[in-house]
């Protein structure tokens, strides 16, 4: 694969492109430059909701966001949601009326993309007092379809806990996580980073052979064995989730050491 070259590069955001700091590095923006001035889309797939891509939209200035965890598909030049695949409320009915039996101290909060509600004994861990956020009654949050559905248990640990989560929600959803807290994504089923990469590589006219894509948590792992599967390049950085490094092709350096640039050039 010495002479490969990717047609669409993505990249996941926390731990990946971003560094400890929250902020892109001057070196990686001007390589993710150089690809685009060569008529490579830039592809960010993250978590994140829209509402927090507006400082990225400062730095970068172009591309799409695929967000929370494929459900959302975001225009940065334009900053509008283009496509979307919400979880819908009957599903949300269920998987929270059994959670809450099987773990009683399970709580929950839903992501509308734009905003985010979460039950009065949430414990949020970023967003605090920040507008598009507020408290609402169980019986509000599963009201109404959400592009995501977040079940966070503050005394069990990660492991055993998306466990009973994926155990509960069976084929009904799609399951993940990306930090290293009791913290459950769900999404629509069948809504993951790779079904939005899919979207948007689409629309390029792009196949998974040849797409680079980069990430470091269980939430990418989806989007690795699309491309890996077709002959792309699926790129764990260092410090990534062991099973993230299971599904890659490559490895390359952390986030604070500019891997993703450091990859790119390589090419």
């Amino acid at each position: 694969m010495s002479d490969w070259r990717p047609r669409l590069i993505a990249s996941d955001m926390d731990g990946t492109l971003l560094r400890g700091d929250d902020t892109v590095s001057d070196a990686t923006v001007a390589e993710l430059g150089r690809w685009r001035a060569q008529g490579v889309p830039i592809v960010l797939a993250t978590g994140r909701p829209p509402r927090w891509m507006q400082k990225i939209r400062r730095v970068l200035e172009f591309g799409t966001a695929v967000c929370c965890n494929g459900a959302v598909l975001l225009d940065l030049e334009s900053f509008a949601v283009v496509d979307e695949d919400p979880l819908a409320p009957e599903v949300m009915r269920e998987v929270v009326d059994e959670l809450r039996r099987r773990r009683p101290g399970t709580r929950f909060g839903v992501e509308y993309g734009l905003e985010f509600r979460h039950e009065p004994d949430y414990s949020p861990r970023w967003d605090v007092d920040v507008p598009g956020v507020a408290t609402a009654p169980l019986a509000e949050l599963v009201r109404s379809p959400v592009a995501k559905l977040l079940a966070r248990h503050e005394e069990l640990d990660r492991d055993p806990f998306l466990a009973l989560v994926e155990e509960v929600v069976g084929d009904r959803a799609t399951v993940t996580n990306s930090s290293g807290e009791a913290l459950a994504e769900i999404s629509a089923a069948g809504v993951t980073k790779a079904s939005g990469l899919a979207k948007v590589a689409a629309r390029h006219g792009v196949g998974p052979e040849d797409i680079v894509v980069f990430g470091d948590m269980p939430n990418d792992i989806a989007a690795f064995d699309w491309v890996r599967e077709a002959g792309g390049r699926a790129v764990a950085m260092e410090h990534a989730h062991a099973d993230l490094l299971v599904a890659a092709t490559d490895v390359t350096g952390t986030n604070e050491v500019d891997g993703v640039a450091a990859f790119l050039a390589s090419l």
